[in-house]
């Protein structure tokens, strides 16, 4: 390998302000970085600071599989904005592949030109009360913490069970420490004695809250908090002040990422975001970088000698734009291109579902009040509502003009019965869409405004074996997802035009929300509150039991 030198602007976390230097790079690490300047730039001089030479970016919790790009293809796009590392958690397509489908995403990902790191999932399934692809125990973990391919235990969505002790998930919890790595939670709302009791099992990490309260809340406990802004989950607004307040105790997440957001930026956009909010840059950098290095004990240079040379260059702080991105020494991306060679890929899957008939979607029962899933625009958590709804003939109709339309999972697992419930929220007015992601088990959810629109859309998804699909009309639209019906071999300029052509159909529909297949994908997630729908009926999350579909 190659031996160079760099000259430019460095940042000093610890003394907060800009210095010039030289850096030296030899056989892909760094030998030294000398400051070469007799001045020094303060915060109020950082116009001068260009170009800017910093530790590369790290997305700390993202599910790859959201973008709906295996990891190579992913790395190749995020590689443009900035992102040396992710810690990425497989979750999804272990629900569907089991340790076929994690050890399909670490294969890809070692031929990845970015540092993309595994957790091992610690709920597949996420729940038994839906039907899932694969069932993984802590002795099924086991050799992926000894052999060093993962870097945390995944996110413990089953809190109830971390709460109430359950051998299941205690297990997975002490399989991570017994190899000591840190482990990943996911408690939505979580407060008070329960919170305690969760932190205390083992848990280090929460990327759930939506409020500030709850996360200093977690903080003061002792908890790291991971600030979520990806395509349907945003809530960067809420908490960047925890920055500055928290330092050390903050980093910068995507979680679920949709491939057309990825065409415009990725954790970079939010370096933008938190200068212009005016938080602390240096702080900021540090939750985007530094953070998740340390925290996860990532084997990714920070500019420190000795280390891999994984860093940027960056055309100064604000605005923030990423020109170069180095890993191990390389310039993998400079002058607006990426020059790597992409590995072919498997196309592993698991779906055996049969077509239906609008017939199957009927809903019998009289006039009355019903239960109503309500999405929130940007939100995981869902709303539980009540309304009247008419029946004719013994059918019960869907209320368009309240925005009332139905909702279906199906088992994509094996031939099965549809569950059919009511949502709000999505304000289409004609047409449907469907889709094969469906968090956490994947199995066909689809909304729609008639039986025979929704039977379309998710016939569409079962011919093609996976994919997100819309109809209205007789016109019909399918991205197509042959791996684990989760994702595409195709790369990311492709998928991403695709995917947003699909965003704007639906939304020519009449649909208002900001990414109606994203928001679409949670509506089965039995794990986040408040009323959801999984392939077996509806779901209390709550309560944590089946709910009638009527309520009176």
């Amino acid at each position: 390998m190659r031996s160079f030198q760099l000259y430019g602007w460095f940042a000093d976390f610890n003394q907060q302000n800009f210095y010039f230097g030289r850096l030296t790079i030899e056989e892909g690490r760094v030998r030294e970085i000398r400051e070469t300047g007799d001045k020094r730039l303060t915060w109020e001089k950082r116009e001068l600071a260009r170009p800017l030479i910093l530790p590369g970016l790290v997305d700390s919790h993202v599910h790859i599989e959201s973008s709906m790009l295996m990891p190579s293809r992913f790395a190749k796009q995020a590689i443009r904005f900035g992102t040396v590392a992710t810690v990425s958690d497989p979750h999804e397509i272990a629900n569907v592949l089991g340790l076929d489908g994690i050890g399909l995403m670490i294969k890809d990902a070692e031929k990845a030109c970015i540092k993309i790191n595994f957790t091992a999932p610690s709920c597949v399934p996420a729940t038994l009360l839906e039907s899932a692809g694969a069932i993984l125990k802590a002795e099924n973990l086991t050799q992926l913490f000894a052999e060093n391919k993962v870097v945390a235990l995944g996110e413990m969505m089953n809190y109830p069970g971390v709460l109430a002790g359950d051998t299941d998930a205690m297990e997975k919890i002490n399989l991570a420490k017994r190899f000591n790595k840190p482990v990943d939670g996911h408690a939505p709302g979580l407060s008070g004695a329960p919170l305690d009791t969760y932190i205390k099992a083992g848990i280090h990490t929460d990327h759930e809250c939506s409020f500030l309260s709850e996360a200093e809340e977690k903080i003061s406990n002792g908890m790291k908090v991971l600030i979520r802004e990806g395509s349907s989950a945003r809530n960067f607004d809420q908490l960047y002040q925890l920055i500055d307040k928290y330092p050390g105790m903050v980093m910068l997440c995507t979680d679920d990422y949709h491939p057309d957001d990825l065409m415009d930026g990725h954790i970079d956009r939010l370096i933008r975001r938190g200068v212009a909010a005016g938080v602390n840059f240096f702080n900021l950098y540090r939750a985007a970088s530094i953070n998740p290095v340390n925290h996860y004990q990532l084997q990714t240079g920070m500019l420190k000698p000795g280390e891999k040379a994984d860093f940027i260059i960056a055309d100064g702080v604000d605005p923030f734009q990423v020109i170069a991105t180095y890993i191990n020494g390389e310039p993998l991306f400079q002058d607006g291109r990426v020059e790597i060679d992409l590995p072919r890929i498997d196309l592993l899957n698991a779906f055996h579902a049969l077509p239906i008939n609008p017939a199957d979607l009927k809903i019998k029962g009289k006039s009355g009040q019903y239960r109503i899933i309500h999405a929130w625009d940007g939100e995981l958590i869902t709303g539980s509502e009540t309304a009247h709804l008419v029946a004719n003939d013994g059918v019960v109709e869907a209320d368009l003009e309240h925005d009332i339309l139905k909702i279906v999972v199906m088992n994509r697992y094996k031939p099965a019965k549809p569950s059919i419930g009511w949502i709000s929220g999505f304000g289409i007015k004609k047409g449907a869409m469907a889709s094969s992601i469906a968090h956490d088990s994947h199995n066909i959810i689809a909304v729609g405004t008639s039986d025979a629109e929704i039977a379309e859309a998710i016939n569409q998804i079962i011919f093609h074996k996976g994919g997100i699909a819309a109809t209205e009309s007789g016109i019909s639209k399918i991205l197509p997802l042959p791996i684990a019906g989760l994702m595409s071999p195709d790369e990311a300029g492709e998928v991403g035009s695709r995917y947003a052509e699909l965003t704007g159909f639906v939304k020519g529909l009449g649909s208002t929300l900001k990414a109606p297949f994203m928001t679409l994908s949670f509506m089965a997630l039995l794990v986040i509150p408040h009323l959801k729908i999984g392939d077996k009926g509806l779901f209390n999350c709550d309560t944590f039991e089946f709910t009638d579909l009527k309520a009176d």
